[in-house]
């Protein structure tokens, strides 16, 4: 479980934090209408990158433990990858309640919940 756990979080941020640097300006423009009545939309660019550098740390983490689990069997990569997952979908949540986008945030809950069982799985030695 451990290691699917690790897979999942890696494929999700991975592709995720990638389709954000190769198609930064696509992103920017949207989250920009996105956010434009929000109070964050002065901040945007400066928050897709924040954005940005959290899920390729986290999917990189994840990824690099899903790996360190097959072969050592050590955890410890993979829960600081379920860590940065948890505080990705927190930034995520947060950006997506102050543009009142509640049907957007509400996608992110069970992403949460599985990234919260990740965390308490890859605890466990």
């Amino acid at each position: 479980m451990q290691i699917l756990a690790a897979a999942f979080l890696a494929i999700l941020f991975l592709q995720s934090g990638i389709d954000k640097v190769v198609d930064r300006r696509g992103n920017l423009e949207w989250l920009k209408g996105h956010f434009a009545k929000s109070p964050l939309a002065g901040v945007v660019p400066t928050l897709v990158t924040a954005i940005t550098i959290l899920e390729l740390a986290a999917g990189v983490l994840s990824g690099v433990g899903c790996l360190e689990l097959i072969v050592l069997r050590d955890s410890t990569i993979a829960f600081y990858g379920a860590v940065i997952s948890a505080v990705a979908i927190i930034a995520l949540f947060f950006g997506q309640r102050m543009a009142k986008d509640y049907a957007g945030a509400a996608v992110l809950v069970p992403y949460f919940l599985l990234t919260l069982v990740a965390i308490y799985l890859l605890a466990l030695r």
